[in-house]
């Protein structure tokens, strides 16, 4: 039987879930980037996730708590019940894999109840996430090719061999960068209950056109051995979560 999460919407409840849920990815982020529990044991582990951690904070929170507050906005706007509702098992699992040195990001996700939605609403809610993601990109690519020469090339040199850019406010580019168009595409496979999967319900061109431009993106700081290899992955991690989310009754 589903569980009925209504009663969780309320306001103060549901920004101390977003609040929880961000700050545990944010640490789950600067975890695994820094190779989990292992990479901690060392002087130079705990000194890397330190500097790591404002900057995941600033790039998570533009990343995923923007996408989930967009979802619930745009729902609103259709006359929707929204908010975002933190999954206690989903949280476990983002720390562990984050402990293990790799990250399954899943602490939650923005509930919509309405009997009223179309497909097309369904689509555009959907659409709200990965568009915001998207134009946190552009916005943020933007900044850093104007201000720093090389600045693909710093994105390539932190992406194959680790080697962080000896400016910080770069490196806030940089990984705000990544982790944005990394949520957007990874959100966009049409697997639900990801958004490409009601996206691609209601609009097959629209979900074309947003996929073809976040790949382009994305080919633009990652070669495309590397893209095929995350591809694969998030597939996977997408149909692991598809059948999570349908075990609690989330969607």
């Amino acid at each position: 039987m589903a569980i009925d999460y209504r009663e969780h919407l309320t306001s103060l409840r549901e920004l101390r879930e977003m609040a929880i849920a961000d700050v545990i990815l944010i640490i789950a982020f600067d975890l695994a980037l820094t190779g989990g529990v292992p990479g901690l044991r060392s002087g130079a582990g705990i000194a890397d996730f330190l500097y790591l951690l404002p900057i995941t904070a600033i790039a998570v929170t533009l990343s995923f708590a923007l996408h989930e507050t967009m979802h619930k906005l745009v729902a609103q706007r259709f006359g929707a019940i929204a908010g975002f509702v933190r999954s206690q098992m989903g949280t476990l699992i983002t720390i562990v894999t984050a402990m293990l040195g790799f990250l399954v990001g899943i602490p939650g996700a923005t509930v919509i109840y309405t009997n009223t939605f179309t497909k097309r609403e369904e689509g555009i809610v959907s659409l709200a996430g990965p568009l915001t993601n998207f134009a946190v990109f552009v916005v943020f690519f933007t900044a850093g090719i104007l201000v720093y020469h090389g600045f693909v090339h710093s994105i390539s040199m932190l992406l194959s061999q680790g080697q962080l850019a000896s400016s910080y406010i770069q490196n806030i580019l940089i990984f705000t960068v990544f982790i944005s168009i990394l949520l957007a595409f990874f959100n966009m496979l049409p697997i639900p209950p990801l958004d490409g999967s009601k996206i691609l319900r209601w609009n097959k061109y629209a979900y074309a056109a947003l996929v073809l431009a976040i790949f382009v993106l994305f080919l633009t700081i990652v070669p495309i051995g590397t893209l095929v290899y995350y591809l694969f992955f998030w597939l996977v991690i997408a149909f692991l979560i598809s059948l999570f989310y349908r075990g609690v009754g989330l969607f």
